[in-house]
């Protein structure tokens, strides 16, 4: 039995998902995006699970699809396109919906499906080693994994444009000085620095932040009058939950909340 192509490690209450085909350049094929969705499901449905690191193995954090398994496909690439983007598609969502925080971990490059895979973090934190190019159109093909929705939320529209349609190869200070990565980590400190940030927010509000993430996945679909209704009921579901209450509570007693001690409801 060949071994997962996704890695699935607990370190504590996070959950460290290392997509493992270093040779392949972690490059996503059908086992790796099947992968990934089912850890993902794991990852949503997992209570004891309070927060997500993905990163890949090797070199590279991943080179996109598998190019080699489009040019085998042969007449039925549309239909095998169809099936691994769709299959990948089906696991990014989950990872952007679920209530605990992911952090990607961009330990190289991450090209195509892979650079949409590395921004779906709500943290973002690359190595000094990290570059982000879209290169589809080296290809024929058209952006996958999300990317045509969080680009331009991140860059703008324009940028957005420069880097789809110019294909051009953005390292990792200029993608913190474009907003793409939240965090540029020092030289050899990437895991450290990264699952620090995870314990901070599994200790955190898990719920709250799920709360967070869905109000800004909707956001930009919203009126102002409809995403304030949004806020009004989150809030309100927010004050009556167990982290809610040890929050007040902890802020009245003047002490650190323990959110890791509340049952979710």
């Amino acid at each position: 039995m060949n071994p997962s192509p996704v890695r699935f490690e607990m370190d504590g209450d996070i959950a460290v998902l290392t997509l493992d085909r270093p040779t392949a350049g972690n490059a996503i094929d059908l086992p790796l995006a099947r992968a990934l969705e089912q850890a993902a499901i794991r990852c949503e449905s997992d209570d004891a699970i309070r927060c997500v690191v993905i990163t890949g193995a090797g070199k590279l954090f991943c080179g996109g699809g598998d190019v080699v398994e489009f040019a085998q496909a042969g007449d039925d690439v549309s239909g095998y396109l169809y099936e691994l983007a769709g299959t990948l598609h089906r696991g990014v969502a989950r990872f952007m919906r679920m209530d605990k925080p992911l952090v990607t971990l961009v330990n190289g490059p991450a090209a195509g499906a892979g650079m949409s895979l590395a921004l779906a973090g709500d943290v973002v934190i690359a190595a000094p080693s990290a570059r982000f190019v879209a290169a589809y159109g080296s290809l024929g093909l058209t952006p996958d994994g999300g990317m045509t929705w969080l680009l331009p939320r991140l860059v703008g529209l324009r940028m957005a444009q420069d880097l789809l349609i110019n294909n051009r190869l953005i390292k990792a200070p200029e993608a913190l000085e474009l907003g793409m990565i939240s965090q540029l980590a020092e030289e050899g400190e990437l895991h450290t620095t990264g699952m620090a940030v995870a314990a901070k927010l599994a200790a955190g509000p898990v719920a709250a932040v799920g709360g967070v993430k869905r109000l800004l996945l909707d956001t930009f679909r919203e009126t102002y009058e409809d995403q304030l209704d949004h806020e009004l009921d989150s809030i309100c579901a927010a004050g009556g939950r167990p982290e809610g209450r040890e929050g007040v509570s902890a802020f009245i007693a003047k002490r650190t909340p323990d959110f890791k001690g509340c049952m979710k409801s």
